[in-house]
C-alpha cells in the first residue's frame, strides 16, 4: 500500500509540473491561422503510416537510419513494460502480465530485452558522431549551447533506460526461483539471464529483491523525466511527428500558394472576372507567426533537428547564412516567447494580435530569406515533411508586398510584370509576338 501511494504521488507531481508546458505548446500552435488539410484523408494516413511510423526517408542515409531504428522500435515496445509498470504500481503487485498471456510474455520481454541492447548500441554510436566525429550537420551555429547538450541528454537517459532494464530483469528472474509465490514467472529473459542474473545469484544474491526494486523505480523515474523533460526537447518530435507528417504538404513540389489578392488584380487586368472583393484589405504574406497558419506551428515543434535539411541546401553549401533547420527553430523560439510573455491577445473578429511590439524577421534575417533558391531540397529532405519553403516565401512576400522592401535587384523585374505582364521590359504588348502581318 505504501508504494502504491508514493507511485501514485510521485506520478502525480511529474504530472502537475508538466502539463502546463504541453498545455502551453498547444497555445502556441493555436496562435496560427486555420487551415484546412490539404488532399484526401486516405493520403494523409498513408503519409503518417510510411514516415513518422515506418520511418521511410531516414533510409535515405542507412546507417542514421537503422540505428535510429533501432532506438524507435525499442521506444515502442518498451511501452509494453512501462504499462505493466504503472499497473503493478498502483497495484502493488509483480509482474501483472506473467502467466496472464501465456508465452506471449516472454516472448515479448525477450524481444524488447534485444531491441533496448540494439539501442543501446545506436546510442553510443549516436553519442560518438556527435561528440567525437563531430559531423558537421551537429555542429552547425544554430545548435550551439542548449540544442547541442539537448541530444546528448536524451542519449544518456536511453543508457539509464538499458541498464535498467537489463539488471531488473535479471534480478527479477532470480527471485521468481527463490519466491515463486511473491513473483511469478514470467518464463526465461535471456540476455538479461545472461548479461545480469548471475550476479544476482551470486555476490548480489543478498541485495536482490533491493536492487530488482531499485531498478524497477530507476526505470520509472527515467520515463518520468522523459515525461517533464520532452516538452522542452527537440525530443517532442516521438508524439508530434505523427499529426506533422498527417498535416504534411500534399501538392506538388515547388508548387506555390496562390496569393488571392494578387490573383484577383491580375484576373481584372487580364480582362477576366476578378471575383468578388475581399472583405477587408488584403494581407500579404508573414511576418510573425500569427500570420502562419497551425500546420506550420504544429511542423516547428515537430522538427527533430537533425539538420538534413541544412545538410542538403545548396544556399548553405555555398556559405549563405540561410540554414532552413534554423528558420524553424526560430519559429518555435518565436511561439514559446509569445506564449511565455502572454503577448497577444484576440480580437473581436477571431483573429490574433501579438503585442510585443516583435516579428520574426526580429529573429530571422533578410539576408537568410532572400539567399533561398525555391529548390525545395530542404522540404525534400526532412523525414517528417516539415516544410521550410513555406515559411521563407511568406516572409518574403510580406517583405516585398506590405513592406516595399526586396533586393534592389529585384525591382526591375517586378516593376516590367507589374507593367508590361513579362519579365523583360519591352516595348509592346505581351502578346504581340502571337501576331502575324
Amino acid at each position: 500500500m505504501f508504494q502504491a501511494l508514493v507511485f501514485i504521488g510521485v506520478t502525480a507531481i511529474v504530472g502537475y509540473f508538466a502539463l502546463p508546458k504541453y498545455f502551453a505548446i498547444v497555445k502556441a500552435i493555436s496562435i496560427g491561422r486555420a487551415a484546412p488539410a490539404a488532399g484526401s484523408a486516405g493520403d494523409r494516413w498513408k503519409n503518417m503510416l510510411l514516415f513518422a511510423l515506418g520511418q521511410k526517408k531516414m533510409f535515405a542515409r542507412p546507417l542514421a537510419g537503422i540505428f535510429h531504428l533501432f532506438i524507435y522500435l525499442a521506444f515502442l515496445f518498451t511501452q509494453l513494460e512501462a504499462i505493466e509498470i504503472f499497473i503493478d504500481g498502483i497495484s502493488g503487485d509483480h509482474r501483472f502480465f506473467a502467466g496472464r498471456i501465456g508465452l506471449l510474455y516472454p516472448l515479448l520481454i525477450n524481444l524488447i530485452e534485444v531491441l533496448s541492447a540494439l539501442a543501446l548500441i545506436a546510442t553510443a554510436v549516436f553519442l560518438i558522431r556527435r561528440n567525437v566525429l563531430k559531423v558537421n550537420r551537429f555542429h552547425k551555429l544554430e545548435l550551439a549551447g542548449w540544442p547541442f547538450r539537448d541530444a546528448n541528454v536524451i542519449l544518456v537517459g536511453e543508457i539509464l533506460l538499458v541498464i535498467s532494464i537489463l539488471m531488473m530483469n535479471g534480478a527479477y528472474q532470480s527471485l521468481a526461483l527463490k519466491f515463486p509465490d511473491i513473483y511469478p514467472d514470467g518464463g526465461t529473459f535471456y540476455l538479461s539471464a545472461l548479461l545480469t542474473q548471475p550476479s544476482f545469484n551470486g555476490h548480489l544474491a543478498p541485495y536482490a529483491s533491493l536492487c530488482e526494486r531499485l531498478f524497477w523505480w530507476s526505470h520509472y523515474l527515467v520515463i518520468l523525466g522523459f515525461v517533464a523533460y520532452l516538452p522542452f526537447s527537440k525530443h517532442l518530435h516521438i508524439f508530434l511527428a505523427f499529426p506533422s507528417s498527417y498535416y504534411g504538404n500534399q501538392q506538388g513540389r515547388g508548387k506555390m500558394d496562390k496569393i488571392q489578392g494578387v490573383e484577383r488584380e491580375v484576373r481584372e487586368m487580364l480582362g477576366m472576372d476578378p471575383g468578388a472583393p475581399p472583405d477587408d484589405e488584403p494581407q500579404f504574406g508573414a511576418a510573425d507567426i500569427h500570420h502562419l497558419d497551425r500546420i506550420t506551428l504544429l511542423q516547428a515543434f515537430s522538427c527533430t533537428e537533425c539538420g538534413r535539411c541544412t545538410s542538403e541546401c545548396p544556399a548553405n553549401q555555398t556559405g549563405k547564412r540561410l540554414s532552413p533547420r534554423k528558420i524553424i527553430m526560430d519559429i518555435r523560439d518565436r511561439c514559446e516567447e509569445v506564449v511565455k510573455n502572454s503577448s497577444f491577445q484576440h480580437k473581436e473578429n477571431g483573429e490574433i494580435d501579438i503585442l510585443d511590439g516583435k516579428s520574426l524577421f526580429d529573429r530571422i534575417s533578410r539576408e537568410e530569406i532572400y539567399a533561398c533558391t525555391t529548390c525545395n531540397a530542404c522540404v525534400e529532405a526532412c523525414p517528417v515533411l516539415i516544410n521550410p519553403l513555406h515559411t521563407i516565401l511568406e516572409m518574403r512576400r510580406w517583405d516585398v508586398l506590405m513592406q516595399g522592401a526586396g533586393p534592389t535587384s529585384w525591382t526591375t523585374l517586378f516593376n516590367s510584370l507589374e507593367n508590361n505582364q513579362a519579365a523583360w521590359s519591352m516595348p509592346g504588348g505581351r502578346t504581340d509576338w502571337m501576331q502575324t502581318n
